[in-house]
Protein backbone atom coordinates (compact mmCIF):
# COMPACT_ATOMS: atom_id res chain seq x y z
CA UNK A 1 0.00 0.00 0.00
CA UNK A 2 2.75 2.43 0.99
CA UNK A 3 4.69 1.66 -2.19
CA UNK A 4 1.63 2.42 -4.31
CA UNK A 5 1.11 5.73 -2.51
CA UNK A 6 4.75 6.62 -3.08
CA UNK A 7 4.48 5.69 -6.74
CA UNK A 8 1.37 7.84 -7.16
CA UNK A 9 2.84 10.70 -5.17
CA UNK A 10 -0.17 11.07 -2.84
CA UNK A 11 -1.70 9.04 0.00
CA UNK A 12 -4.97 7.22 -0.54
CA UNK A 13 -8.06 9.17 0.50
CA UNK A 14 -10.00 7.25 3.15
CA UNK A 15 -13.07 9.50 2.94
CA UNK A 16 -16.28 8.78 0.99
CA UNK A 17 -15.99 9.03 -2.80
CA UNK A 18 -19.40 10.61 -3.22
CA UNK A 19 -21.00 13.39 -1.14
CA UNK A 20 -23.70 12.57 1.39
CA UNK A 21 -27.21 12.52 -0.13
CA UNK A 22 -29.19 15.74 0.10
CA UNK A 23 -32.56 15.69 1.93
CA UNK A 24 -35.47 14.95 -0.39
CA UNK A 25 -38.95 16.42 -0.63
CA UNK A 26 -41.19 13.50 -1.64
CA UNK A 27 -44.66 14.46 -2.86
CA UNK A 28 -47.27 11.69 -2.70
CA UNK A 29 -50.62 12.16 -4.40
CA UNK A 30 -53.50 10.11 -5.74
CA UNK A 31 -57.30 10.00 -5.89
CA UNK A 32 -59.62 9.57 -2.90
CA UNK A 33 -59.95 5.92 -1.91
CA UNK A 34 -56.69 4.75 -3.46
CA UNK A 35 -55.15 4.05 -0.04
CA UNK A 36 -52.73 6.97 0.36
CA UNK A 37 -53.17 7.04 4.13
CA UNK A 38 -52.46 3.31 4.48
CA UNK A 39 -49.40 3.56 2.24
CA UNK A 40 -48.03 6.54 4.13
CA UNK A 41 -48.71 4.97 7.53
CA UNK A 42 -46.77 1.83 6.53
CA UNK A 43 -44.00 3.94 4.99
CA UNK A 44 -43.70 5.72 8.34
CA UNK A 45 -43.16 2.37 10.03
CA UNK A 46 -40.40 1.20 7.69
CA UNK A 47 -38.69 4.56 7.16
CA UNK A 48 -38.68 6.12 10.62
CA UNK A 49 -35.99 8.62 9.65
CA UNK A 50 -38.33 10.40 7.23
CA UNK A 51 -40.53 13.26 8.44
CA UNK A 52 -44.14 13.07 7.31
CA UNK A 53 -45.65 16.53 7.23
CA UNK A 54 -49.00 16.76 8.99
CA UNK A 55 -51.46 18.55 6.72
CA UNK A 56 -53.73 21.26 8.08
CA UNK A 57 -57.41 20.93 7.17
CA UNK A 58 -60.70 22.62 7.95
CA UNK A 59 -62.76 19.45 7.54
CA UNK A 60 -64.25 17.54 10.46
CA UNK A 61 -62.39 14.62 12.00
CA UNK A 62 -63.40 11.15 10.85
CA UNK A 63 -63.75 8.31 13.36
CA UNK A 64 -60.32 7.17 14.56
CA UNK A 65 -58.42 10.23 13.32
CA UNK A 66 -56.14 12.05 15.79
CA UNK A 67 -55.44 15.79 15.79
CA UNK A 68 -51.76 16.48 15.15
CA UNK A 69 -51.17 12.96 13.86
CA UNK A 70 -53.50 12.44 10.90
CA UNK A 71 -54.17 16.15 10.32
CA UNK A 72 -54.14 19.47 12.11
CA UNK A 73 -57.86 20.11 12.36
CA UNK A 74 -58.62 23.83 12.39
CA UNK A 75 -61.65 26.00 11.68
CA UNK A 76 -62.12 27.69 8.31
CA UNK A 77 -61.43 31.02 9.99
CA UNK A 78 -58.13 29.74 11.44
CA UNK A 79 -57.14 28.30 8.08
CA UNK A 80 -57.87 31.54 6.27
CA UNK A 81 -55.70 33.36 8.81
CA UNK A 82 -52.84 30.95 7.96
CA UNK A 83 -53.34 31.81 4.28
CA UNK A 84 -53.26 35.56 5.02
CA UNK A 85 -49.99 35.15 6.97
CA UNK A 86 -48.39 33.16 4.10
CA UNK A 87 -47.73 30.22 6.44
CA UNK A 88 -48.61 27.53 3.88
CA UNK A 89 -46.48 26.00 1.15
CA UNK A 90 -49.64 25.16 -0.76
CA UNK A 91 -53.34 25.08 -0.02
CA UNK A 92 -56.54 24.24 -1.82
CA UNK A 93 -60.27 24.08 -1.33
CA UNK A 94 -61.12 20.38 -1.70
CA UNK A 95 -64.74 19.19 -1.65
CA UNK A 96 -65.68 22.33 0.29
CA UNK A 97 -62.89 22.13 2.87
CA UNK A 98 -59.39 23.62 3.02
CA UNK A 99 -56.21 21.54 3.05
CA UNK A 100 -52.66 22.87 3.17
CA UNK A 101 -49.00 22.20 3.98
CA UNK A 102 -47.41 24.33 6.76
CA UNK A 103 -44.11 25.79 5.53
CA UNK A 104 -42.36 25.70 8.90
CA UNK A 105 -42.49 21.91 9.19
CA UNK A 106 -40.83 21.50 5.81
CA UNK A 107 -38.16 24.14 6.39
CA UNK A 108 -37.21 22.84 9.84
CA UNK A 109 -36.79 19.26 8.61
CA UNK A 110 -34.78 20.14 5.52
CA UNK A 111 -32.50 22.27 7.69
CA UNK A 112 -31.85 19.17 9.85
CA UNK A 113 -31.05 17.09 6.77
CA UNK A 114 -34.26 15.03 7.00
CA UNK A 115 -36.26 13.78 4.04
CA UNK A 116 -39.80 15.13 3.98
CA UNK A 117 -42.98 13.49 2.67
CA UNK A 118 -45.89 15.69 1.59
CA UNK A 119 -49.37 14.22 1.08
CA UNK A 120 -51.26 16.44 -1.35
CA UNK A 121 -53.91 16.27 -4.06
CA UNK A 122 -53.06 16.77 -7.73
CA UNK A 123 -53.73 20.50 -7.52
CA UNK A 124 -51.39 20.76 -4.52
CA UNK A 125 -48.71 18.76 -6.30
CA UNK A 126 -48.86 21.21 -9.19
CA UNK A 127 -48.39 24.11 -6.77
CA UNK A 128 -45.39 22.43 -5.12
CA UNK A 129 -43.87 21.76 -8.55
CA UNK A 130 -44.31 25.44 -9.45
CA UNK A 131 -42.24 26.29 -6.36
CA UNK A 132 -39.64 23.50 -6.31
CA UNK A 133 -39.58 22.47 -9.97
CA UNK A 134 -37.56 19.29 -10.48
CA UNK A 135 -36.04 19.53 -6.99
CA UNK A 136 -38.75 17.33 -5.49
CA UNK A 137 -39.84 13.76 -6.22
CA UNK A 138 -43.47 13.41 -7.35
CA UNK A 139 -45.21 10.05 -6.89
CA UNK A 140 -48.79 9.32 -7.96
CA UNK A 141 -50.60 6.35 -6.41
CA UNK A 142 -53.24 4.63 -8.52
CA UNK A 143 -55.59 1.69 -8.01
CA UNK A 144 -55.35 -1.40 -10.19
CA UNK A 145 -58.48 -0.26 -12.05
CA UNK A 146 -61.21 2.36 -11.92
CA UNK A 147 -63.67 -0.35 -10.88
CA UNK A 148 -61.45 -1.26 -7.90
CA UNK A 149 -61.19 2.39 -6.86
CA UNK A 150 -64.96 2.91 -6.97
CA UNK A 151 -65.49 -0.30 -4.98
CA UNK A 152 -63.18 1.00 -2.24
CA UNK A 153 -64.97 4.35 -2.12
CA UNK A 154 -68.35 2.63 -1.74
CA UNK A 155 -67.05 0.29 0.97
CA UNK A 156 -65.78 3.26 3.04
CA UNK A 157 -69.41 4.32 3.62
CA UNK A 158 -68.31 7.88 4.40
CA UNK A 159 -69.89 9.75 1.47
CA UNK A 160 -73.33 10.25 0.01
CA UNK A 161 -74.06 9.28 -3.59
CA UNK A 162 -73.62 12.90 -4.64
CA UNK A 163 -70.15 13.06 -3.09
CA UNK A 164 -69.21 9.71 -4.63
CA UNK A 165 -70.09 11.05 -8.07
CA UNK A 166 -67.87 14.09 -7.45
CA UNK A 167 -64.95 11.97 -6.20
CA UNK A 168 -65.06 9.55 -9.14
CA UNK A 169 -65.34 12.39 -11.66
CA UNK A 170 -62.40 14.13 -9.95
CA UNK A 171 -60.34 10.92 -10.04
CA UNK A 172 -60.93 10.66 -13.79
CA UNK A 173 -59.80 14.23 -14.35
CA UNK A 174 -56.73 13.80 -12.14
CA UNK A 175 -55.59 10.67 -13.97
CA UNK A 176 -55.30 12.77 -17.13
CA UNK A 177 -52.50 14.68 -15.38
CA UNK A 178 -50.42 11.59 -14.61
CA UNK A 179 -47.56 12.80 -16.80
CA UNK A 180 -47.00 15.69 -14.38
CA UNK A 181 -45.53 13.13 -11.94
CA UNK A 182 -42.16 11.38 -11.94
CA UNK A 183 -43.43 7.97 -10.85
CA UNK A 184 -46.70 6.00 -10.71
CA UNK A 185 -47.19 3.28 -8.08
CA UNK A 186 -50.10 0.85 -8.36
CA UNK A 187 -51.61 0.14 -4.94
CA UNK A 188 -53.58 -3.04 -5.65
CA UNK A 189 -56.05 -4.36 -3.08
CA UNK A 190 -54.18 -6.51 -0.55
CA UNK A 191 -50.75 -5.51 -1.92
CA UNK A 192 -49.80 -2.77 0.54
CA UNK A 193 -46.29 -4.08 1.17
CA UNK A 194 -45.58 -4.22 -2.54
CA UNK A 195 -46.69 -0.60 -2.95
CA UNK A 196 -44.58 0.59 -0.02
CA UNK A 197 -41.54 -1.35 -1.25
CA UNK A 198 -41.92 0.34 -4.63
CA UNK A 199 -41.87 3.78 -3.00
CA UNK A 200 -38.84 2.81 -0.89
CA UNK A 201 -37.09 1.77 -4.09
CA UNK A 202 -37.86 5.14 -5.65
CA UNK A 203 -36.45 6.96 -2.64
CA UNK A 204 -33.29 4.84 -2.63
CA UNK A 205 -32.79 5.40 -6.37
CA UNK A 206 -33.17 9.16 -5.95
CA UNK A 207 -30.62 9.08 -3.12
CA UNK A 208 -28.15 7.41 -5.50
CA UNK A 209 -28.36 10.11 -8.17
CA UNK A 210 -25.00 11.56 -9.19
CA UNK A 211 -26.59 15.02 -9.43
CA UNK A 212 -28.72 15.41 -6.34
CA UNK A 213 -32.02 17.27 -6.09
CA UNK A 214 -31.77 20.25 -3.75
CA UNK A 215 -35.08 21.54 -2.42
CA UNK A 216 -35.22 24.98 -0.82
CA UNK A 217 -38.27 26.74 0.58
Amino acid sequence: MTQLEEALGTPFDVGPQVPAPKPLVIVISGPSGVGKDSVIKRLQEVRKEIHFVVTATSRQKRPGEVHGVDYYFVSKEEFEEMIDKNELLEHALVYGDYKGIPKKQVRDCLAKGKDVVLRVDVQGAATVRSILGSNAVFIYIVAESEFALVKRLIERKTESMEKLVVRVATARDELKRLEEFDYAVVNSDGQLERSVNAICGIIDAEKSRVIQKLASI
